[in-house]
């Protein structure tokens, strides 16, 4: 294998990532949603907690994004 097709795959497989962060979000906002709908009025106090969520799998997903981005573009 030479090292071009190395950085590729290496780059692909950090993108997966990136799908996994999307389905990270997409689980946040459902589960607050279900809760939200079983307890309308607790769902003020955890809205907070909502975005916090939702900005750590954000963050993951963003960081798998950059590594597969150095991988393809500056090694």
């Amino acid at each position: 294998m030479d090292a071009n097709a190395a950085k590729l795959l290496g780059a692909g497989l950090a993108a997966i990532g990136v799908g996994m962060a999307a389905l990270g979000v997409g689980n946040v906002f459902g589960s607050f949603l279900e809760g939200a709908l079983r307890n309308p009025g607790a769902a003020d106090g955890q809205q907070g907690r909502l975005f916090i969520g939702f900005a750590a799998a954000e963050l993951l997903g963003l960081l798998a994004f950059v590594v597969a981005m150095i991988l393809l573009f500056v090694a």
